[in-house]
């Protein structure tokens, strides 16, 4: 079974693009796979098993964009990588 676990738009500590502003999916969307480069240099590529992508969820104010890692549940590796995107993904730009 595959399952998956939000990351962010961007690191916690940093703004990111709002829904709604103008031209916010390229901006998200540019921001997100910065977002996923930066992942890869600093916790290493994803294991077989596991995938870092862009997903879009719904909200009031329109759909927005979030890095995701999905991860198969039955391996360790590729959840212990996607338990590691979602608690050590680094806080700021700078890794």
């Amino acid at each position: 079974m595959r399952d998956f676990f939000s990351v962010g738009s961007s690191p916690c500590d940093e703004p990111c693009a709002q829904v709604g502003q103008p031209d916010y999916y390229q901006e998200a969307r540019d921001e997100c796979r910065r977002f996923i480069a930066l992942i890869r240099r600093t916790l290493g590529p994803e294991p077989e098993g596991a995938r870092l992508s862009i997903k879009s969820f719904p909200h009031d104010f329109g759909d927005y964009l979030e890095v995701v890692c999905y991860f198969e549940t039955d391996n360790a590796e590729a959840m212990a990588y996607a338990l590691r995107c979602e608690d050590e993904s680094p806080a700021t730009w700078e890794g």
